[in-house]
């Protein structure tokens, strides 16, 4: 995710929060559209085509304001490649985990990850974990064992532990983003990422390979597509409002995975699984409106 420039503003524009709803939309469909490759083609390479097909309007969002060549010998390449490394993580696991559980479930897990800076930032950034934000994570991870359901509702561990692996580097990568040059700008930051994701990737193709069909290929094409946009609509979004005010409205994209995922494959959410979710956006909200900064789904 491109690092967030935030304005601090007493009322949340209605331009912010319809660019943040559409982004939240992309994510989800994002989400559906992998999962219904991932049941079929090795997580590796989901990840690089969603990366390949990104850099189109990666590069093209680039090409707007200073010259690219005078911004990229400008970036911090040794904290964008540690971030966009995590971040790459954090894609390829959760790609990797979507077909063992229900949609909307690997999504919240996912979002725990706002919940993991809390536990991490004191031990990597040296800051002091306030007594409120401890609780908010303890009442979210407990919403991460409601939807992990350790009763064995679950056929398979896999799922959570990749899952939750995701939302571990999504974390690290939300801290590297505080570690980052505030003069690299955002469209830079979506291309590097981008480009170290497909190399890395596209390296991977030799571990892990299936020919994809015409369809296949053309839903890989629109999921790299779509994740772009999102990432970019939710930058806009964030440079005109706060964080904190936007972050209930990043959830929706939970409403959205579990509307796809019932249409497309009859998922629905379980009692339990319902109250963990709520734990955890809840939860996640709170500490995003007390001034930490929420970020998107990991795509």
């Amino acid at each position: 995710m491109p690092p967030i420039a935030v304005v601090r503003t007493t009322a949340v524009p209605p331009r912010s929060i319809a660019l943040i709803l559409v982004s939240m939309f992309c994510f989800a469909l994002v989400d559906a559209l992998a999962k219904s490759v991932a049941l079929a083609y090795p997580a590796n390479e989901v990840t690089f085509f969603r990366m390949l097909f990104g850099l189109v309007p990666a590069v093209a969002v680039c090409l707007r304001g200073k010259p690219l060549g005078e911004r990229l010998r400008q970036m911090d390449v040794r904290g964008q490649t540690l971030r966009a490394l995590t971040l790459l993580g954090a894609s390829g696991l959760f790609f990797a985990g979507l077909p063992y559980m229900p949609l909307s479930e690997a999504v919240a897990i996912v979002y725990s990850e706002t919940l993991l800076v809390i536990v991490l930032a004191p031990l990597l950034l040296k800051e002091k974990l306030k007594p409120r934000d401890a609780i908010a994570a303890a009442v979210g991870f407990i919403g991460v064992l409601f939807v992990v359901r350790p009763d064995g509702a679950h056929s398979s561990w896999l799922g959570p532990v990749l899952l939750m692996s995701s939302a571990f580097f999504g974390a690290l990568s939300i801290i590297q983003i505080k570690r980052i040059r505030a003069t690299d700008d955002s469209g830079t930051t979506v291309l590097y990422f981008t480009v170290i994701g497909t190399l890395v990737t596209g390296a991977s193709l030799l571990l892990a390979w299936r020919t994809p069909s015409l369809e296949a290929l053309a839903t890989m094409a629109l999921l790299g597509a779509f994740a772009t946009a999102g990432q970019l609509l939710m930058t806009m979004a964030f440079r005109e409002a706060d964080a904190g005010a936007l972050a209930p409205y990043n959830y929706t994209s939970i409403v959205w995975a579990a509307l796809f995922a019932y249409v497309v494959w009859g998922e629905t959410i379980g009692a339990m699984a319902l109250v963990g979710i709520a734990l955890i956006v809840g939860s996640s909200i709170a500490v995003a409106m007390r001034g930490k900064q929420a970020e998107g789904p990991l795509v």
